[in-house]
């Protein structure tokens, strides 16, 4: 199999994994600065973790360029590392609630 399905399957798997954690971002009650400093913890919690998913795009866009071809242990090494990535959202909510 060539690698395009596998990057277009990756893409959307990260894709959904950014889409879930910004969705987990809450904004304040508090409309003041104040409200908007106590909720620092889970922004910065989601730009590292952002950054990480960003990361591990670009190398496996990298990756993908100089393969020819996948076979099975490629693919379920590339599901392996999907399903570690797909744990990020929540281990970013739990660090931005509980990382203090």
């Amino acid at each position: 199999m060539k690698t395009g399905r596998l990057e277009a399957f990756s893409d959307g798997v990260l894709a959904i994994v950014i889409t879930i954690m910004v969705l987990e971002m809450k904004a304040p009650e508090d409309t003041t600065l104040q409200g908007l400093l106590a909720v620092t913890p889970v922004f910065i919690s989601y730009l590292l973790s952002f950054i990480y998913l960003g990361i591990y795009w670009n190398n496996h866009h990298h990756l993908m360029q100089v393969t020819q071809k996948v076979n099975g242990k490629i693919l379920w090494a590339n599901l392996h590392l999907l399903f570690w990535l797909s744990l990020i959202p929540f281990v970013t909510s739990w660090v931005g609630e509980h990382g203090h």
